[in-house]
């Protein structure tokens, strides 16, 4: 059980890590685009569908991680199963189709509970993005 709780800790720094990693290098290239905020529909959609498509590729890092780790340690039957509960659990979606077994199960709850503060630090990232583009309209009008 302690065994288990030390590797829960290691992959949620894991998980932070890369995350940090990703805002980090989305934020240097929305800088890079210090330029004013795009204004018309077009610019802004293409813009937010970029910052999501950013989003999204580091959620599958994270998810890539735990489902490595959910197939090293054989803790389901094969990779693909191992992949498809870390992004089930991740998401919270939690379809109940595929369970760890005892020696592992606190991770589950574990990997679902940093899923949701991840998924929340992208949000903030995406709300930030349109904050910007909002406060630059203001300005201009």
């Amino acid at each position: 059980m302690l065994q288990t709780v030390f590797i829960a800790c290691g992959l949620v720094a894991v998980t932070v890590f890369v995350h940090a990693i990703g805002l980090a290098l989305i934020l240097r290239i929305l800088r890079r685009l210090n330029a004013a905020p795009p204004t018309s529909f077009w610019p802004i959609a293409w813009l937010l569908v970029r910052v999501a498509w950013a989003l999204i590729l580091i959620h599958l890092v994270e998810i890539a991680v735990w489902g490595a780790f959910y197939f090293w340690q054989d803790c389901l039957p094969d990779a693909e199963s191992a992949f498809y509960f870390a992004g089930v659990t991740y998401t919270t979606v939690g379809y109940g189709d595929l369970v760890l077994q005892t020696p592992w199960r606190m991770l589950g709850p574990v990997e679902g509970l940093t899923g949701i503060l991840m998924c929340g630090l992208s949000a903030g990232i995406f709300f930030a993005v349109v904050s910007r583009i909002f406060s630059s309209h203001i300005k201009q009008s």
